[in-house]
């Protein structure tokens, strides 16, 4: 199963280009959408799951064509939107099984099943009584993912799912999508989080003001920055001129002052290791230094 994105722009009445010819493709497995607020992910994602269509381009989703086959396409789609929320007064349990009901599943004893599995999958079984506007905001996410997994769909979209949790949460949550990712499923993951591509994702795609700015394996990206990646032992004199000249990723404190990490096409006047880059550091170097 794939989805192929071929030459897709968004132009928004104001003249606002939120896509500009975007092409590539995702398969199985878990695939990360990276770009800074404004990108043009959130786009993406709505054009994806048929609640917006294009200005031009065209987009396949297992065979099927995104204008012409929506409710096809509609089918095989879980959506988990950034600012998901449930209904007031409803308990976990019954949220889901409205879920379901849209969905849908009609006979209640399939439906009772398939909500406990749900519940036991993302680790809120024991909170199916609860209200669903009194869970915690990665409860809620969970909640949000078990909605969308509710008809078993070939697709799971997700946008900025950890935006605003707590490490705990956010580490639970990636762990979660990882486990669901297994089989013949494609789940997409849309962030400006670097962390959460570079603990989940075997393929990306990141894009920037519209445009497609980069697309493969996370490694391919981290061993484009590994020659311009560096790390300094400075004082505060100079760590202040470091901040007017260079790009910093990260400042340490050391007993002997700072220890900073930068990207750069050359050091002057410091210092200066080169280090094995992370995620972050080749985000930053091919968003600010290569691009």
């Amino acid at each position: 199963m794939k989805i192929i994105i071929n030459d897709l722009s968004m132009v928004y009445p104001n003249q606002n280009r939120a896509l500009d010819c975007v092409s590539f493709e995702i398969s199985e497995g878990l695939f990360g959408l990276l770009g800074p607020n404004g990108a043009g992910k959130s786009t993406l994602m709505r054009i994806l799951v048929t609640l917006m269509k294009p200005t031009s381009g065209a987009v396949q989703i297992d065979g099927f064509d995104l204008q012409k086959n929506r409710k096809e396409i509609r089918a095989m789609l879980g959506y988990l939107p950034q600012d998901f929320s449930t209904f007031p007064k409803i308990k976990t349990w019954e949220f889901l099984d409205y879920s379901a009901r849209l969905a849908g599943i009609s006979n209640k004893k399939e439906r009772i099943k398939r909500i406990d599995e749900l519940l036991e999958r993302v680790g809120l079984f024991d909170s199916r009584e609860k209200l669903a506007n009194k869970l915690s905001g990665g409860m809620k996410r969970r909640v949000g993912i078990a909605q969308a997994l509710i008809s078993d769909p070939k697709i799971l979209i997700v946008d900025e799912p950890t935006t605003g949790l707590d490490p705990e949460e956010r580490i639970r949550f990636r762990n979660l999508l990882t486990d669901m990712s297994k089989g013949e499923r494609i789940i997409i993951l849309s962030t400006h989080i670097v962390g959460d591509i570079s603990s989940t994702c075997q393929d990306m795609a990141l894009l920037n003001k519209g445009k497609l700015a980069f697309n493969g394996a996370p490694k391919e990206l981290i061993e484009m920055a590994k020659e311009y990646t560096f790390q300094l032992e400075v004082d505060d004199n100079a760590l202040q001129k470091i901040k007017q000249e260079y790009i910093v990723i990260s400042t340490v404190p050391i007993a002997s002052g700072w220890q900073v990490d930068i990207v750069a096409k050359k050091v002057m006047g410091f210092k200066a290791k080169q280090i094995e880059p992370n995620l972050e550091h080749a985000y930053v170097c091919f968003m600010e230094l290569l691009n």
